[in-house]
């Protein structure tokens, strides 16, 4: 079996093949990344030499690069994780997002309609978000019936893919499955999200940026479970069908961050009063969702899967994590990450 997993040198990409090349050495895993600045070879290191693990460098929305990837490997499944995700760099920057999230899965869906002629075994499984769903209220979930209801750019250019997806099925019958997940936190995330920025942020003394309030809610998952849930639905799940997955763990953003501090008090031995004197409370966003909260009781009851982690135990996990690999820190916190910062933020906060 042949796998291609696109956006491999990201975040869930990254956690998702160290989870997966050893664990099934009987299967090549082929890693097909642009290497935005979000992207690190280096979450890659404990398996870039194993025999069934290969890395190709193209760009998605580059329709004769995936045409040619797609002839020459013949994968019997596509995991679809490449895109563009922060939802601060989609409203200053749309274009990328409209145009990898939309352009690039799209390109993807004619190489899989173009090379598999049967549905023998064949799955093309997209990694959607949440956010397609728009903002909840008070109470509530989202189902995998809730109506799109997209905010911001980076969400509505999901849900445009989300959809693209569903009429490749419906119209030529391609093998499609489909996953909308909560926020994702745990080792090797971009600090350009919530809980690595906090966490490199404190750990060097500089402000700890919340946006309006601090009561914006999100659901919480952390990514080991994440990418055990997108392997279950890759196996089991139903051709044509959603699954939605969450963490069933809401949390306010100021009260992340103060957890956040605390552990790091706890971990480090640094006074709790200073860390928690680095919150900085900023402008909110244009658009800034209210509360994510996911239903997974389709998962659940249909796949048997469930997260394994509390938050408290996930969020210790990566701290840990951050503060033992300051070598994979130095590489994204020099050089072309630092100029991206200063141009896209200056010293404002971000995240989410």
């Amino acid at each position: 079996m042949k796998i291609i997993v696109t956006g491999g040198a990201g975040f869930i990409g990254s956690n998702l093949l160290n989870y997966l090349v050893p664990l099934h050495p009987d299967i090549l895993f082929i890693n097909l990344d642009k290497l935005t600045y979000a992207a690190n070879l280096h979450s890659l290191a404990d398996i870039e030499g194993a025999p069934n693990y290969l890395f190709e460098q193209a760009d998605i929305s580059d329709q004769s690069a995936v045409t040619h990837l797609f002839r020459k490997y013949e994968p019997d499944c596509v995991i679809h994780l490449a895109a563009e995700s922060h939802v601060d760099r989609s409203i200053a920057e749309p274009d990328s997002f409209m145009r990898t999230n939309i352009m690039g899965t799209f390109c993807l869906l004619e190489a899989c309609r173009r090379l598999w002629k049967d549905d023998e075994g064949h799955i093309f499984h997209h990694v959607s978000t949440d956010e397609v769903y728009g903002s909840l209220g008070e109470t509530g979930y989202f189902t995998e019936d809730t109506r799109y209801d997209p905010s911001s750019p980076y969400s509505a250019a999901k849900a445009s893919s989300d959809h693209i997806v569903r009429a490749y099925h419906r119209t030529y019958g391609l093998p499609v499955r489909i996953t909308n997940c909560s926020n994702n936190y745990g080792p090797r995330q971009f600090p350009e999200k919530l809980i690595p920025l906090m966490i490199m942020n404190a750990l060097e003394g500089k402000p700890l940026p919340v946006y309006g309030n601090g009561n914006n809610v999100r659901d919480w998952l952390y990514v080991q479970d994440h990418c055990e849930a997108i392997w279950v639905v890759v196996r089991k799940g139903r051709t044509g069908e959603t699954y939605n997955i969450g963490g069933s763990c809401e949390k306010k953003n100021i009260d992340v961050v103060r957890l956040i501090c605390k552990i790091l008090a706890e971990e480090t031995g640094r006074q709790l009063a200073a860390l928690e004197d680095l919150i900085t409370y900023v402008a909110d966003r244009p658009g800034h969702d209210l509360r994510y909260a996911i239903d997974a009781t389709k998962i659940r009851r249909e796949l048997g899967w469930q997260p394994k982690e509390t938050f408290e135990s996930g969020l210790r996990k990566t701290v840990r994590w951050y503060l033992e690999n300051n070598e994979w820190i130095e590489k994204i916190r020099t050089g072309e990450y630092r100029k991206w910062i200063a141009k896209n933020y200056g010293d404002r906060g971000i995240h989410d």
